[in-house]
């Protein structure tokens, strides 16, 4: 789960690096709240998730886990869609924009109980 997280992020980082060059060059800075997500919960959302599993592997081996990754694997790439399409006049595109966002939530609180469930308060202070 770890590596899956982090190779992940490494997408998302070239990504997010070429969306903001891209923009630069262009002067059209009407993606930036994309480019912005993109960076924030794919580039450095997804490292820190891949970290935490690859330092706790049984937090890594739970239905929790798997959950984690999907809902945030499939709801960030339609929340950002449909950021763009809103961006550009889709305004039919809200629906998806909400739908993924709904998802990457889920996950994340899904992150936060296995996260909880994993990390031993005295282990953190030692």
């Amino acid at each position: 789960m770890g590596k899956s997280f982090l190779k992940a992020a490494g997408i998302y980082f070239v990504i997010g690096i070429l969306m903001g060059l891209t923009m630069g060059i262009i002067h059209d800075f009407r993606l930036a709240s994309v480019h912005a997500h993109i960076n924030l919960l794919g580039w450095v959302s997804m490292a820190l998730f891949g970290f935490f599993y690859h330092l706790y592997p049984e937090a890594a081996n739970t239905k929790l886990s798997r959950a984690h990754f999907w809902l945030h694997h499939i709801g960030l790439p339609v929340m950002m869609l449909g950021i763009a399409a809103q961006t550009f006049g889709m305004e039919s595109a809200l629906g998806a924009a909400i739908a993924g966002s709904i998802a990457v939530v889920l996950g994340v609180i899904f992150f936060a109980v296995n996260l909880f469930r994993h990390v031993n308060i005295k282990e953190a202070s030692a």
